[in-house]
């Protein structure tokens, strides 16, 4: 079944599957901006919020006290203020988006009978934008959420080290110390913050089991009169003393029963006793205390975690509360208790945030009751009660999302509690409290600290993917297991990593990256909520006898240990229209984690859609169901790396939520009102609403995102149209009539081309550079700082000494480049002298300086230049300075120059493609369109694409989708293939045998599969073999050549290796390794390779001395010692080892390493090559004899380092991107 549904102005989608969903995709940013807003509770008034977010922060805090109690500080709740400037000029000036929020705050004197209140400034908070991204110092950060174990009770099965199996029940609470009931053999103990290891019994008295019998009553014991002694009475506990015809007590109450303690009782003739009739664990774990009462247990549990300090029953209290009792050291939090009472089958309060008694009894008798059904079963019953007892850690009942709130509030606390103690601090140091004002007792720099590291440097706060709308839009759907409190990449083993039955609807099960962050970074899945306790929940549509809801309001959302009770069906299962009725006599479900098929009358819900299964992007990708999964998780992660494109098109073939993606994104404009629009250029829009105010709409032009591709938007509408409220205005980049457009559609033939797309190569026409398919814009940002120095401030300027005029002629007066200028390698963007050390002056010079002025300080240039391997346009320059942006500037910085330089990109050989299905490749020749292969009617194909890419990866979606596109190209159609429920073979088959039969050039030419024999383009000869031909939509990736192209000559020095640096970043060389040293030694290149290893690596003097014998028109030098053979001995040396060279003549000798060379000359020490010498090598005129130089001087005294008029900061001076960098002298300098 098809129709077609409009998708944008002007264009409508053919949409294959069953019809529209029961419900709309869900705003996909909402998480995001719900959690920081549930944060703040902006909507409510200060005196209504709820103890949530930051009112539970401050609640938790509040009220600070002195020691005595008689001076107090309560928050009484806080104020939000509006930001003090747009997102815009945020971005403009580099600063933080926020508002400042305000505290109200109650002063307490008891002493002077007084109260006051003040408002104090507690700090300015970033603002979350409509997109659900933060504004941090100019840049667009994001806060993913974390997916993290929830607080609660887990029990636990496992082999101990004798092999018997042990049982443990551990207690994760949200903050405080962890309590771990263990269960091996006949012992019960408990670990308390896995320090020491306790009778389980002590806790338990602890928290009020305080006698034996108590405990024993607790657990189940009743006391039973055994009238005969026997050998079974053996290890029962005595319920009451045993005393002799004199009333002498031979046992005590409480004595455990064994062999001597049965004979002394047949001695006595005593044929009946009470004893306890109880699980023997709880006899062994009270042999090994013997205390009776709380008080006891809690000195025993002092003594036994603290064992160096004193023992006092006040002490002891204390200590215990501390550990259990304390709110503010210990809580198991809204969800620890929800979950505690669910496990438990509790029902204690939801506010009930500490462990009670109850929960420990029921904990300790389900490990009890763990042990005995896990002892009973046999291998027939495991399966059916195997998961009902111990917790699986990677279920998502048992894992829960914590959103930017939860994360935020976290941090905070850190910064809260050091303003309380600070607050405390200052009010016992303040010489007269009653004069004191609120704001000389807080402090609030410890939150401004909190709230710059989370946002700053946080391991959740990431800078925003912005390579295009859907990387930007995954991003904020992310979920990350890593981050604080979460697993590490080192210590998450296969079992967090993998996919989990109960991920169905909630997380994607392909979105993943490919690396070492594999299963812990997912993604969320398209329909996937969170509930009130932050885990995450599905919609389903319930199924009623057999009968199915297709109502929306009907829908349910489940979490995932609420769907382990039910049979849940797939949302393609086929009913009846009119009444709802499952068609089917037998439906396939799904029951935890297995599938089943079961009769329509015991399902109890359907899926709601075929693409709640996964993530925004991979339900991009049509006829996902026949792409391995592999393949798919690649194809999912390669579209967010897609550049946006100058011309992009919208896919003839996609999936139907290309709009919604687009829309939620937030890189498109949308009217406000419903109005008509009255004014439209590049740069503004303008709607009229029917009561005739004006809504203006700003629009981006040519801005640089953070990965440096292009942000735009482009006008849809036209002077006069009408628009509705929501109705697009204004195309965002890589967005086409309103729907997402990553990349274009070309005519795609599987066929090979004489070797040039072997390998997944890919071979192009020259047509799409000529039309600019793949064209994109990239803008490139350059900094530069002037600071203020120890010898004066540097200064930016376009005196610039020692450099023509030619090289300032795109220079305004400032020094600075101009807007529009054409920049190449090596020019100047910004002009900047630093001053230059000059040596101490005499006081006569000083008088005399002072008296007829100071003569021009010496300066060197240290302008910024256009890096190695760009060019462009120069579109914009931000000037920062202190007078407009005192905020965004670090301490002794004066100014910053940004420039920013775009780059026209035409697709090139070596540029990396790819399609929607993982099938990447990279661009090998392009052809002329004449010599590409045609179809018959004389249409040459854009693209070929190897055959063999495809049997071994299994992707078959891709020929799909190339057989579908060539159906929409001839009908001139746009379609929209669900995931899951997308068009059959069968209806595309019908499609094209259509197609063939209306087109008098395909005719008998296309054979049923789509395949076709083509023409070669240079000989017009039909090819030996049928080929599938179509249009494939395909991306054009941000991995370009011109960002991978780098070629070193004389370069940047590792300080500490001596050796080049590695990274076009840092303009270094290629690692020459043991297998490339092979492979030299393999061909016998004995001195290529003495040549790489010495002066082309480490050998520090072998290289100065080559690097003038080459100036100097002269013989190389034999090459020296290498640094790193130096290192070698000096470590041999450290072992004690002495390293000597013996000669053939029987004597031996110190390795020669240690002479004359001592590293790089400074300018002072050389004095041996002269200005006119390299004056003349410039010019390639070199004199036969260097001036001022001693002809006799043998080769290997002479040295050589930079230049003499250089100054000596650049003798070390190298690289910004590396610190230890030291450069090589530059000719051109």
């Amino acid at each position: 079944m098809a129709e077609f549904v409009p998708v944008s102005k002007g264009r409508q989608r053919l949409i294959f599957g069953s019809g529209h969903d029961v419900i709309p995709l869900p705003d996909m940013v909402e998480v995001q901006r719900e959690s920081y807003r549930s944060f703040f509770q902006e909507g409510a008034a200060p005196g209504d919020r709820e103890s949530v977010g930051l009112q539970e922060l401050l609640d938790e805090i509040s009220p600070i006290s002195n020691f005595d109690g008689s001076f107090r500080l309560e928050f009484l709740g806080y104020e939000i203020d509006e930001p003090s400037m747009s997102q815009e000029e945020a971005k403009r000036r580099d600063c933080t988006w926020h508002r400042p929020i305000r505290a109200k705050v109650r002063l307490h004197n008891d002493r002077a009978q007084e109260v006051r209140e003040e408002e104090i400034y507690l700090g300015d908070f970033p603002v979350m934008t409509p997109r659900g991204t933060f504004i941090i110092n100019g840049t667009e950060r994001v806060v993913v959420n974390q997916l993290a174990r929830s607080a609660g009770v887990y029990f636990k099965s496992e082999p101990g080290a004798s092999g018997a199996q042990n049982y443990s029940a551990k207690i994760i609470p949200e903050r405080g110390a962890w309590v771990e009931f263990v269960m091996a053999g006949d012992s019960l103990s408990v670990n308390i913050d896995s320090r020491r290891k306790l009778p389980a019994t002590l806790l338990l008295k602890a928290f009020g089991l305080g006698t034996n019998e108590e405990l024993l009553k607790a657990f189940g014991g009743v006391v039973e009169d055994l009238d005969i002694v026997t050998e079974e009475a053996a290890g029962r506990l005595l319920a009451e003393s045993v005393t002799d015809s004199r009333g002498q007590v031979l046992l005590h109450e409480g004595t455990r029963l064994d062999k001597d303690g049965l004979e002394l009782l047949w001695e006595q003739g005593r044929t009946s006793l009470k004893v306890w009739n109880v699980a023997p664990i709880f006899v062994s774990a009270l042999e090994k205390e013997n205390t009776n009462s709380t008080d006891e247990a809690l000195l025993e549990i002092l003594r036994r975690m603290r064992p160096n300090e004193p023992v006092r029953i006040e002490g002891a209290r204390e200590y215990f509360d501390e550990l259990f009792l304390d709110v503010r050291r210990y809580t198991l939090g809204r969800v620890g208790r929800y979950k505690l009472n669910r496990r438990l089958g509790l029902n204690l309060r939801k506010d009930e945030y500490l462990l009670t008694l109850d929960d420990l009894i029921r904990i300790v008798k389900g490990l009890v009751a763990l042990r005995d059904t896990e002892e009973q079963r046999d291998d027939v019953t495991f399966p059916e009660i195997g998961e009902e007892y111990t917790d699986d850690i990677d279920h998502l009942g048992n894992r829960r999302v914590r959103s930017i709130g939860e994360l935020l509030q976290s941090q905070l606390r850190i910064g809260m509690l050091r303003l309380e103690r600070i607050a405390k601090e200052r009010m016992t140091t303040v010489a007269d409290l009653s004069k004191a004002m609120v704001r000389d007792l807080i402090n609030v720099r410890p939150l401004a600290a909190a709230l710059r590291e989370f946002f700053g440097s946080g391991q959740l706060s990431q800078f925003m993917d912005q390579n295009n709308p859907l990387s930007e839009l995954t991003h904020r759907r992310r979920l990350s297991a890593l981050g604080p409190g979460g697993l590490s990449r080192e210590r998450a083993g296969f079992e967090a990593r993998d996919v989990h039955y109960t991920h169905y609807g909630r997380i994607c099960p392909i979105e993943t990256p490919e690396g070492p962050n594999i299963g812990l970074v997912t993604s969320l899945g398209t329909y996937a909520r969170l509930n009130e306790y932050g885990f995450l929940i599905t919609p389903r549509r319930p199924v009623k006898n057999g009968a199915v809801s297709t109502k929306a309001e009907d829908v349910v959302y489940l979490s995932a240990d609420e769907e382990d009770n039910y049979y849940v069906g797939r949302a393609n299962t086929p009913f009846d229209p009119e009444t709802g009725r499952l068609t089917e006599d037998a439906v396939y479900a799904r029951y935890k984690g297995d599938i089943v098929k079961i009769a329509p009358e015991q399902v109890d819900f359907l899926d709601v859609s075929s693409k709640q299964v996964v993530s925004a992007s991979a339900a991009l990708i049509p006829f996902l169901e026949h792409d391995d999964a592999n393949r798919a998780l690649m194809g999912s992660n390669m579209q967010r790396q897609a550049v946006p494109l100058l011309l992009p098109k919208a896919p003839f073939v996609g999936t139907g939520i290309e709009e919604r993606v687009a829309r939620d994104s937030g890189c498109c404009v949308y009217s406000s009102c419903d109005g008509s629009v009255t004014y439209v250029d590049s740069d503004r829009i303008e709607v009229t609403d029917d009561s005739g105010a004006r809504h203006e709409f700003e629009l981006d032009k040519f801005l640089r995102s953070n990965q440096g591709t292009i942000i735009h938007q482009r006008p849809t509408v036209d002077v006069g149209d009408k628009v509705k409220a929501d109705e697009l205005l204004a195309d965002g980049q890589s967005v086409d009539g309103g729907e997402l457009a990553l990349g274009r559609n070309v005519l795609i033939a599987f066929v090979p081309w004489e070797g040039y797309n072997y390998e997944d190569a890919i071979l192009l026409s020259e047509k799409l550079v000529k039309e600019d398919y793949f064209s994109s814009i990239h803008i490139e940002e350059y900094e530069i700082d002037s600071r203020d120095t120890k010898l004066g401030p540097e200064e930016i300027t376009r005196d610039i000494p020692n450099v023509g005029e030619d090289a300032l002629r795109n220079l305004d007066e400032d020094g600075v480049v101009r807007i529009g200028a054409e920049v190449n390698p090596g020019d100047i963007l910004v002009g900047k002298v630093t001053p230059k050390g000059e040596a101490d002056h005499s006081p006569e010079e000083k008088l005399l300086r002072a008296i007829f002025g100071e003569k021009a300080g010496e300066v060197r240039d240290t302008s910024l230049h256009l890096p190695h391997g760009t060019r462009g346009k120069v579109v914009s320059v931000k000037r920062l300075n202190h007078v407009d942006n005192p905020e965004s500037l670090s301490p002794g910085v004066n100014e910053v120059i940004k420039v920013y330089v775009a780059q026209w990109r035409k697709i090139t050989v070596g540029d990396k493609m790819s399609g929607r299905h993982g099938n990447k490749g990279v661009v090998s020749r392009i052809l002329p369109v004449e010599d590409m292969p045609y179809l018959p009617d004389g249409t040459p194909v854009d693209v070929c694409l190897n055959p063999l890419g495809v049997p071994s990866r299994m992707n078959l979606g891709q020929v799909l989708e190339v057989i579908l596109g060539f159906v929409a190209l001839k009908n001139g159609w746009h379609v929209g293939t669900p995931v899951f429920e997308g068009a059959t073979e069968e209806e595309i088959y019908k499609m094209l045998q259509e197609i063939s039969d209306r087109d008098p050039g395909l005719r008998g030419k296309l054979s049923s599969g789509g395949t076709i024999r083509l023409c070669d383009g240079r000989t017009g000869d039909l090819m030996a073999e049928p080929s599938t031909v179509g249009v494939m939509y395909m991306l054009k990736l941000n991995h370009l050549v011109d960002d991978k192209l780098h070629a070193r000559s004389v370069g940047p020095y590792s300080l500490i290796t001596q050796q080049p640096l590695g990274g076009k970043a840092q303009f270094g060389g290629q690692r020459f390794g043991e297998m490339e040293v092979w492979a030299l030694q393999g061909y016998g290149a004995a001195h290529v390779l003495q040549e790489m290893l010495t002066v082309k690596s480490d050998d520090i003097r072998g290289r100065l001395k080559t690097y003038e014998k080459i100036i100097k028109g002269q013989n190389l030098t034999k090459p020296g010692v290498p640094e790193s053979f130096k290192v070698l001995v000096k470590e041999l040396e450290g072992l004690g080892l002495t390293v000597s060279i013996d000669y053939s003549d029987g004597t031996s000798g110190p390795l020669p390493i240690d002479d004359d060379d001592d590293g790089p000359r400074r300018p002072s020490d050389i004095d041996n090559i002269t200005a006119n010498d390299m004056m003349f090598a410039a010019e390639g005129d070199l004199p036969a004899q260097p001036a001022e130089r001693n002809a006799e001087e043998p080769d290997g005294e002479d040295e050589f380092g930079v230049l003499p008029d250089a100054d000596e900061e650049n003798a070390g001076g190298g690289n910004a991107a590396d610190p230890e960098a030291q450069e090589m002298p530059n000719l051109n300098e």
